[in-house]
């Protein structure tokens, strides 16, 4: 397990450079940030490309934390949902699902808001949970709900966790008694029909054939009453002879179809020809089923954080997330997004999931608490790390799983106050200190308005772009922070990275071989002036990007002449230059360079930028 954190930023460039197709290879991506500025974040870069939607929101109770004046809080807590689901529905795949937790205290109100968001309700999951709650003067409550709303019309599938129970019985006692005979039946049997959790379904699987395979004996007649005389042929017993009874109304599959589950072993026929026969009906062929509206979990979430050493005040069971995202993401690929992220469970069961059935299912999370950094990144880190855990320690270290996950911090509206910077002389400091009504209208209809306009989007922080620091509040003290502008305009621009280069400094000296005024030569060299960061992606409508980040001096023509020197360079070192756009930032003749074959535009990023940092729909 390794975090780049504790690592010298040339070590995290060059390891990160050592990736191809960086963001495909990421399996999951944490953000610490209040949750409506991440799903603004995240719009380009994922739009109509999330297939879950998993939440588990405040419950708007007084227990839940999510405190209000009493005459507004249920329009509070609808406008809250309502904002962010507005963002996410515009993430949404086309065959994706919106899974919402929800108690009967908002349930109605968050039902009827999901449907004026015109999407298709699939139904409503009652949970179980098989605790009631008591204290209260009403009944005991033992039950939550889960709303799945999609755009389109989708099949949410389950997978029978009991039916693997039975599977695994079974082949136990087949290995006890090494054979499959009376005894092993009979045990089965008992066993099968003693499962108090295990619903008149999954316990019709009580027989086990002579070849070990798990079955129920089914009914085979036709759901309609045939007309055709070959639908009402006898299947001959095979001890007897002789003719079977045919079902009333005829049998459901054609005689070939017939004659093929005779020849395959799969009719149960009785102790003699009295007895109508049966099919077979295997477990193992019918471990997916659709998801059904009633869900039974006793399961506690603070037991599988106890196992890992942790402590939080309330979390969901991982069994329970697991079954719930596995019913959308059943083929084993997708992207899960929790933008109520908490301690991490819908990761943890992401992960699992993966690791059972070799999945490639990816997550995203956002939780703006400070618990994000001492419950919820440690969490993934553990459940990447081994499957079992108990007191804090891992039972298997060999049950690890290869995993890339990314983790970022977004700017908060207190690092933004603690940032901006006013232009005020003293003397307008020392009038507005003595009268503070003044004061107060000041500070709403011009301080940030005027004076703070400047730092809005400061364009000065585009010539050293690798050295943007921001004074940033974290466990009761301010210091100054390093910013990544790389990775923000990524998001900005919705760029699915496919190769991040390492930053390279370079010296110039002067090509003497060039008929170019002021053309130059670069060397590398650490200690060089002039610093070169470059990114290979994908745009959101599949066009391909160049984007190159560069440090620059007072000196236009100079730095012009160095940027000219390394994208010939960079192009003549890339196999494929066939970019549609090249962004740059500060002002550039990189136009100058593009052959007439070559249809590639140049944005500067500043300009970009400034676009879409500001950019209302």
């Amino acid at each position: 397990m390794l975090d780049t954190k504790h690592f010298t930023t040339e070590f995290k460039e060059r390891l990160i450079a050592s990736i191809d197709n960086l963001d495909e290879e990421t399996d999951g991506l944490l953000i610490h940030s209040e949750n409506f500025q991440a799903l603004n974040l995240l719009q380009e870069r994922y739009r109509e490309k999330i297939k879950c939607v998993h939440i588990d929101p405040p419950y708007n109770t007084d227990t839940s934390g999510f405190l209000y004046k009493n005459n507004y809080r249920h329009s509070s807590w609808l406008s809250m949902m309502y904002d962010r689901i507005s963002e996410v529905i515009k993430l949404l795949s086309d065959q994706s699902c919106i899974q919402i937790h929800i108690d009967e205290n908002e349930y109605e109100k968050l039902f009827i808001q999901m449907q004026n968001f015109n999407l298709i309700n699939q139904g409503t999951i009652i949970w179980d949970k098989r605790n009631p709650v008591s204290g209260t003067s009403r009944i005991a409550t033992q039950h939550e709900y889960i709303c799945c709303f999609s755009k389109n019309s989708i099949k949410l599938m389950s997978k029978k966790t009991n039916g693997l129970k039975i599977l695994k019985k079974a082949n136990e006692l087949i290995s006890q008694y090494g054979e499959v005979n009376d005894k092993v039946r009979k045990e089965f049997k008992k066993w099968i029909t003693s499962q108090p959790d295990f619903t008149g379904g999954e316990k019709a699987y009580c027989e086990i054939d002579d070849d070990g395979r798990v079955y129920q004996a089914v009914h085979m007649g036709a759901p309609e009453q045939r007309t055709n005389p070959k639908f009402f042929v006898p299947l001959i017993h095979p001890v007897t002879n002789k003719p079977c009874p045919v079902p009333d109304r005829g049998w459901s599959g054609t005689p070939e179809f017939m004659q093929m589950l005779v020849e395959r072993n799969e009719i149960v026929f009785g102790e003699d020809e009295t007895v109508q026969p049966r099919r077979k009906y295997y477990l193992e062929d019918n471990l997916d089923g659709e998801l059904s509206t009633l869900l039974y979990s006793g399961d506690k979430g603070k037991k599988d954080l106890e196992a890992l050493g942790m402590e939080f005040p309330y979390n969901h069971p991982i069994s329970v997330y697991q079954k719930l995202i596995w019913s959308v993401l059943y083929k084993g690929e997708g992207i899960v997004l929790d933008y109520f992220a908490g301690s991490g469970t819908t990761a943890h069961a992401v992960i699992n999931l993966n690791r059972e059935d070799g999945g490639n299912r990816k997550y995203i999370l956002v939780e703006m608490g400070n618990y994000f950094n001492t419950v919820t990144k440690p969490r993934i880190k553990k459940a990447i790390y081994a499957k079992d855990w108990k007191d804090g320690k891992p039972q298997d270290r060999n049950t690890g799983v290869s995993q890339i996950f990314k983790y970022i911090r977004l700017e908060s509206y207190e690092d933004t106050l603690n940032n901006i910077e006013l232009t005020r002389t003293p003397e307008q400091t020392r009038q507005l200190m003595i009268d503070t009504k003044l004061f107060n209208e000041y500070l709403i209809s011009y301080m940030l308005d005027i004076e703070s306009r400047g730092s809005l989007l400061n364009l000065d922080i585009f010539k050293e772009p690798f050295d943007y620091k921001m004074k940033i509040a974290e466990n009761n003290e301010t210091k100054e922070t390093n910013i990544d502008m790389v990775e923000t305009f990524n998001y900005l621009i919705g760029l699915t990275v496919t190769k991040q280069k390492a930053a390279v400094r370079y010296n110039a000296l002067p090509d003497t071989q060039s008929k170019y005024k002021n053309a130059v030569t670069l060397t590398e060299d650490k200690q060089g002036k002039y610093i070169f960061k470059t990114i290979e992606g994908m745009m959101p409508n599949g066009e391909k990007a160049l984007v190159i980040w560069r440090n620059l001096t007072d000196d236009l023509a100079a730095d012009n002449a160095v940027l000219d020197a390394f994208f010939i360079k960079y192009c003549a070192d890339t196999k494929d230059r066939e970019f549609d756009h090249i962004y740059v930032n500060g002002d550039n003749n990189l136009e100058n360079y593009r052959s007439n074959r070559e249809t590639w535009k140049v944005h500067l990023i500043e300009l970009e930028f400034k676009q879409r940092m500001f950019e209302v729909e």
